[in-house]
Formats: structure tokens, C-alpha cells, sequence
């Protein structure tokens, strides 16, 4: 069988998620691209290339680098991923359990769950919210935001639409999973709602953290831009109410709710 190759070929797939708007999928399968092709020297890579002992030391490659595991894990995978697209488009035949004994699990590296004395601490910090640097506040109010609508992700409450809202119900799909969500928003959700309610007619979202005028990969990259600052100022909020040595991001509201 003639031999394809692996960096073409892995091209396309990316190509072909950007255009399924598959974008945070497309961007995980580009780093690993990049770390491969850099692990092997640069160059075109061949099919041929990828075997268990070409995986075996790029897996000590990135330990060495000290890659987080998750890290590691997630390349391992969407090579796997590429791989076995190429086995079922009959490009090459496979080679059988190439990826055993590879890091391919997902690990929790640190406690995301908070203790409801450090949530009380995050929440009502002894300084006043209007002390607060401006955007470390409005960190707080999201945060507030999604642990009193059961956790909700962040990716969900930012793409929030203004139809989803009737009266208090709250109804929803998850982006992740396409879950129906039916909440009913007690007064302080309401009035942090109505806080951040966007105000332009144009847009479809609910609040104001997307401008709504963006498609495809710019929609993407702007949600992108948003939540690393939104984890970044729940950072300095933890910092600035003392409890910052736990790790607090957008996640920390879905974990809570878990916890409790």
C-alpha cells in the first residue's frame, strides 16, 4: 500500500473541522501536529513515521518538557484520533494496539472543588465589591452567575439567547452535549441577569460578555479571548480575598455544585 502522508493528511482533517465550525477541536489536532513535527526535526511526516517507538519517545519528550499529563494525553489522543481516520478511509492498514501504554487518560491535577468557607470568602470577600478592580468584580458576579444556575459552564451561560429566558424559567441546551437545561432563576440571578443583560438588538445572546456579531472562527477566538480573562481575573479574585492558593477558573462553579 503506498504510504500517505501523515502531515498532509492531518492538514485536511483540521481543514475539515474548521469548516464543521469544530474549532477547539481543530486547534487541539494543530498544537499536536506542532509538537510532533518539532519532536521529529521538522519536515514532512509520513505515516511510516508514527510508530510505537516514534510515540514511545515522544511521550518522554514531552516529560521532559514537563508537559502537564492532560497535556500529553490530549496529543497522544488526537494522533490516535487522526490515525484511526486514516485506517477507516483505507489510507494505510493500521498497526494493532499502536497506542497501548500510552498516556491517553484524563487526570485531575489539582482540587477543583472549593470548601464553602473559600466559596463564602470568594463570594463575600471582607472588601466590598465596589473596592473590587472593575473586572476582577464582574469575574465575581459571573461566577456568582453560573453556581446559582446549577453550576451552569461558562461556554453555556455566555451563549445564552435571549428567547432561552420566559418570566424566572431559564431553558437551554448544553453546548457540549445538546442536554436540555430548565432552570428556574431565583431574584439574585435575575438581578445579576439584568446587570449584564445585553442591550443591543442585533445580538441573539442574553448577556452582554459576546458582541454577537461574529461567525465561525472569529466567534470562536472571541469566546477564547473572553474566558482566559474571565480565568485570569477569578485568579486575582482569589489572590485579593486571600484563598489564593486554591485554584479558582470557570470550572470552580460547576465542581462546587458537584461538591455540595
Amino acid at each position: 500500500m503506498k504510504q500517505k502522508s501523515l502531515t498532509g493528511f492531518m492538514n485536511e482533517v483540521i481543514e475539515e473541522l474548521c469548516q464543521q465550525e469544530r474549532f477547539a477541536t481543530a486547534h487541539i489536532y494543530t498544537y499536536a501536529l506542532r509538537a510532533f513535527t518539532e519532536f521529529v526535526g521538522g519536515g514532512e511526516i509520513f505515516f511510516g513515521g508514527l510508530n510505537k517507538s516514534s510515540l514511545r519517545h515522544f511521550q518522554r519528550h514531552l516529560e521532559d518538557l514537563q508537559r502537564s499529563y492532560n497535556t500529553i494525553s490530549t496529543y497522544i489522543r488526537a494522533l490516535r484520533a487522526v490515525y484511526n481516520r486514516a485506517v477507516d478511509r483505507e489510507l494505510i492498514s493500521g498497526e494493532f494496539r499502536l497506542f497501548s501504554g500510552l498516556k491517553t487518560g484524563v487526570t485531575s491535577e489539582r482540587k477543583l472543588a472549593v470548601t464553602a468557607s473559600q466559596m463564602n470568602r470568594l463570594l463575600n470577600p471582607p472588601t466590598t465589591c465596589n473596592e473590587l478592580p472593575k473586572e476582577v468584580c464582574q469575574a465575581q458576579d459571573s461566577l456568582k452567575l453560573m453556581l446559582l444556575l446549577q453550576g451552569m459552564p461558562y461556554a453555556d451561560l455566555a451563549h445564552l439567547h435571549k428567547k432561552d429566558i420566559q418570566g424566572d424559567l431559564l431553558t437551554c441546551r448544553r453546548r457540549k452535549t445538546g442536554t436540555e437545561l430548565c432552570v428556574k432563576v431565583v431574584p439574585e440571578a435575575m438581578r445579576l441577569i439584568n446587570l449584564y443583560r445585553n442591550q443591543d438588538s442585533s445580538s441573539p445572546y442574553l448577556l452582554n460578555f459576546l458582541s454577537g456579531t461574529l461567525k465561525g472562527e472569529a466567534a470562536f477566538n472571541e469566546y477564547g479571548r473572553k474566558l482566559r480573562n474571565l480565568n485570569f481575573q477569578l485568579t486575582r479574585l482569589s489572590e485579593l480575598c486571600g484563598v489564593g492558593d486554591i485554584k479558582v477558573s470557570s470550572y470552580t462553579a460547576k465542581h462546587h455544585t458537584i461538591s455540595i
